[in-house]
């Protein structure tokens, strides 16, 4: 089981959505509960602030992402360090929801999760925002996660991590939009699993950071467990993203948030970014087409 190193030692109390932005050659991830988007560049880190959470981005350009927040998705830019303009309200009449996990599909499209706060059950949904429009996939989902894609774009897979499953779903391979019912591809219940978010490399094999599991699952197309990459140092690893020059390093996102003292001081690690190298080859993060 390949380890881990720590790639950047500040410590979010939610870390979540890593992203490798292939013109940059830069990670990005960001501190939910910190209200904060993140990066290391030539081994100096940066953040920028925002006035509510934020959780997941696609990159548009170079230097543009689009950004979900807890009631919006943006267009930032990170040279500039500002918004340039909100693209849409995200359940921005629900004080009791925030937004969680997403990613881009290969369509242009970009899929975002949402949760309650307190993770209420059956609060959240998960949304595609494609050309333009803002559209409800899947309600009554309690914490959104595991928004990721088939190299091939034939599926889309995601997860309730309250319902301890990974679901696939087949789509349209003319616009990316679901068509037909999804359907169970990974059941954890009975080794009390809890899947987070999760990444597909070009081979179609899906890698789920397991909550409380201190590691990150890998699954063959048939949703055959197959390897892991183990994070000793947290055991609360919400999501894997690939990048680096090649492809083939896996960052990973962790969390403090509900650790007590005694677990703290067994994982004071807990929430920082850690880096797996030379796993294997990972997909290019697609473009979002706005």
């Amino acid at each position: 089981m390949t380890k881990t190193a720590i790639f950047d030692p500040r410590t979010c109390s939610l870390g979540e959505g890593p992203l490798w932005h292939p013109l940059r050659e830069q990670f990005f991830w960001f501190d939910i509960m910190g209200k904060k988007l993140m990066t290391l560049k030539d081994n100096t880190p940066q953040e920028w602030s925002f006035d509510e959470y934020v959780s997941a981005a696609g990159w548009v350009s170079e230097s543009e992402l689009i950004i979900a927040t807890q009631t919006a998705l943006i267009l930032f830019d990170v040279d500039r360090g500002e918004t340039i303009r909100k693209l849409c309200d995200l359940e921005a009449d629900d004080a009791i929801t925030r937004s969680n996990d997403g990613r881009a599909d290969p369509y242009g499209g970009f899929w975002i999760g949402t949760m309650g706060i307190n993770a209420e059950p059956n609060a959240g949904a998960i949304y595609r925002y494609y050309k333009g429009e803002l559209r409800c996939i899947y309600a009554d989902i309690t914490i959104s996660n595991s928004i990721c894609f088939s190299p091939d774009g034939t599926f889309a897979y995601y997860s309730d991590t309250a319902e301890k499953t990974i679901r696939r779903q087949k789509l349209n391979p003319e616009n990316g939009w679901p068509t037909g019912a999804s359907e169970l591809w990974v059941d954890l219940s009975t080794e009390g699993l809890n899947p987070d978010g999760s990444v597909v490399d070009t081979r179609g094999f899906l890698w789920n950071a397991q909550w409380g599991a201190h590691r990150v699952a890998c699954y063959n197309p048939d949703g055959v467990f197959v390897d892991a990459v183990a994070c000793p140092e947290a055991s609360q690893v919400s999501c894997p993203a690939f990048g680096g020059i090649d492809g083939s390093d896996m960052l990973m996102t962790t969390a403090r948030v509900g650790l007590g003292s005694k677990a703290l001081e067994q994982e004071p690690n807990a929430g920082a970014t850690f880096l797996a190298k030379n796993i294997t080859k990972g997909q290019k993060e697609h473009q979002v087409q706005l």
